[in-house]
């Protein structure tokens, strides 16, 4: 099974994975042999990226740490729970009792995440899900609360501690809700009074957070301290060090791995590994740097499935990555530098014989 994007699809192939819409339901089922008709279909719901079945990826299985079906129920549970929580978080017996309400099913929805990841034996998948939301900020929400759960394991945080950081991961955006969609959303640069706005979501969540009692306040944290940095360059309150709280620390990390690796509408996304490279350049200054290490080895950022070209020319398909170095995966390559097809083989980019090569384009990333 490989990942390819629609654009490249021909008539005929076969469906890899089961494709479902927003709401969770069977859009296309595995095993459907594709026609121009759902091909065009695909492209109307704004699916970029799809999994095959072909001769070229037999044998490349792929490891799906959460299942479709609930990292779609999470992000339909924070697109309205976000609203909720900011809507309701008022004195009222009745707003206080919907608020309760939405923080025990994201309580709920969190411990199934939980306890996905804690089955997992093997790295992250961030692409084991084919992305059909087109809201970042609810997508970014769940991705940023999966790579923060993921990192907390790895942390070997006790339970009630990873369950504080869950929660926080999911609510660390609250305050955007407040944020005029035309600066969310805006295709340029923002202006300096633009970004000075922006940065009020980090202070608007926190005072949300605080005030509801079922919230503790290390969760509120998280919401008001993501965006700060070891050194101090960060907002809203310039924290350094150790006054910045070790959740914090742990989903600023999530949340700009997410942030740098997405489309969004001002900027393409960058490679993995390049954004590895970006987390690594600020370790020590911006990010914690025990965070990072333990980030770069619980998270595989070129999974098996995904279709990528070499910078001599070869295109090939990630069949395992190596746990001591994800960015180099071991790829069976499938066309030579001609893009002519060739006979699978398989090579190990950390061998000695293949240091020299780098992964430089997976299409189905961006």
């Amino acid at each position: 099974m490989r990942l390819i994007t629609v654009d490249k699809i021909t008539p005929g192939i076969k469906l890899g994975k089961t494709i479902y819409n927003e709401k969770g339901k069977v859009l296309l089922a595995a095993g459907t042999e594709l026609s121009e008709g759902l091909i065009r279909r695909l492209k109307k719901y704004n699916i970029f990226t799809i999994y095959i079945e072909d001769e070229l990826s037999e044998g490349i299985e792929i490891v799906e740490a959460i299942p479709e079906e609930l990292r779609l129920e999470a992000v339909n549970l924070i697109t309205e729970g976000l609203h909720t929580i900011a809507d309701l978080a008022t004195s009222k017996v009745k707003g206080m009792m919907k608020s309760e309400r939405t923080i025990r099913s994201f309580q709920k929805i969190f411990k199934d995440i939980l306890h996905c990841l804690s089955d997992n034996r093997t790295a992250l998948n961030l692409l084991a899900t084919t992305k059909i939301h087109e809201n970042y900020l609810y997508m970014h929400s769940v991705n940023v609360t999966i790579y923060s759960c993921q990192l907390a394991i790895a942390n070997g945080l006790p339970l009630k501690n990873i369950e504080e950081i869950g929660i926080g991961a999911m609510l660390h955006d609250l305050g955007k809700v407040y944020v005029s969609p035309e600066i969310l959303n805006k295709p340029g640069s923002l202006t300096q009074s633009e970004f000075e706005h922006m940065k009020t979501h980090c202070s608007l969540g926190f005072e949300v957070l605080r005030k509801l009692h079922e919230i503790p306040l290390p969760v509120a944290h998280c919401a008001f301290q993501h965006h700060e940095r070891i050194d101090g360059t960060g907002y809203p309150r310039n924290l350094k060090g150790n006054e910045i709280h070790k959740y914090a620390k742990i989903i600023s990390v999530a949340d700009v791995f997410d942030a740098v690796t997405s489309h969004r509408v001002y900027r393409p996304p960058i490679l993995p590994h390049k954004a590895l490279e970006l987390l690594y350049a600020g370790s020590g200054t911006q990010f914690d740097v025990r965070q990072v290490e333990l980030f770069r080895d619980c998270i595989a950022i070129y999974p098996q499935g995904l279709t990528v070209k070499l910078n001599d020319g070869r295109t090939g398909i990630v069949s395992s990555y190596n746990f001591h170095s994800v960015g180099r995966p071991v790829v069976r390559i499938i066309q030579d530098e001609q893009n002519q097809v060739v006979v699978p083989y398989e090579i190990d980019l950390c061998k000695p014989g293949h240091l020299h090569l780098d992964i430089v384009e997976a299409d189905a990333l961006l």
